[in-house]
């Protein structure tokens, strides 16, 4: 059996159909994680959704902020961008019983045989493997319960930006949702900077990466990570970021994580 982590998806099927022949994946045997952002600005939503949810559980899938997009359009609670593409799921047939699965989905996933934690975006440095994991079941149960369209109405907007153990109702969700789905730039103290996208080094002072903070408390994990296209591969300290821009048509990057990790990434035709 081999297993690979797969980048940001965004709806580019035929590219993910192309990455998967390119590595033979053989779906009686293999299993693939995704990264988050399954859609959205890319050509075939519904496709790529019915693909992985056919998978069962050879599929192993955490949301990104296109995700929760998607689900928060879905429930009412937002109104649709220019940029969104994803109105083929929501009128498909099906649409209700692919809306419940991806609201099921983890927003982290941890394989202790393996020891990689797989997220969207990341870390701040007060969060260790437990803090992440506790936070992120939190944030579960919430979207998994009979109120969840309450959560959706209040999911927008950049604060609060500082983690505390006292956040508590929607403002403590809201900073978990930012961190795990949205984050790219951080301070020391873990003061969060959701509105810069661009590589490493176009932030201001004192901003940096999430995973370049010395002392963050996710030193010892192994994390794979999705979301920064302007970062797109990354391999040091402990992280692994595999969203190489597909729906930008650059490349669609797998690892295989169950040997020595291996890169592959294939060029992509984008949207």
């Amino acid at each position: 059996m081999s297993i690979y982590a797969i980048g940001d998806i965004q709806g580019c099927y035929n590219d993910l159909m192309a990455l998967l022949d390119h590595i033979h994946f053989n779906e009686q045997y293999d299993q693939l994680w995704f990264a988050g952002d399954l859609v959205n600005r890319g050509p075939n939503n519904l496709q790529t959704v019915r693909f992985i949810k056919g998978l069962g559980e050879k599929a192993v899938v955490v949301l990104g902020n296109h995700d929760l997009h998607l689900l928060a359009m879905a429930a009412g609670c937002r109104t649709p961008k220019k940029t969104d593409t994803f109105q083929d799921i929501l009128d498909a047939e099906d649409a209700d019983e692919i809306l419940t699965w991806l609201r099921y989905r983890p927003i982290l996933h941890h394989d202790a045989t393996l020891g990689y934690t797989l997220i969207h975006a990341g870390l701040v440095p007060q969060w260790d493997l437990d803090l992440a994991l506790s936070c992120a079941r939190e944030f579960e149960a919430a979207i998994r319960g009979p109120r969840y369209r309450d959560f959706f109405k209040e999911m927008y907007g950049n604060e609060p930006a500082v983690w505390s153990h006292s956040l508590s109702g929607h403002e403590r969700l809201r900073f978990i949702v930012n961190c795990l789905t949205r984050m790219r730039f951080c301070d020391e103290n873990g003061r969060m900077n959701i509105k810069e996208t661009g590589p490493p080094g176009s932030q201001p002072a004192p901003y940096l990466p999430w995973f370049s903070i010395s002392k963050r408390a996710s030193l010892d994990m192994k994390i794979i990570c999705g979301h920064w296209s302007t970062l797109s591969y990354y391999a040091a300290n402990g992280v692994f970021a595999l969203d190489t821009g597909c729906v930008w048509g650059r490349g669609l990057t797998a690892l295989k994580i169950d040997t020595i990790p291996t890169r592959i990434t294939i060029p992509c035709s984008g949207r």
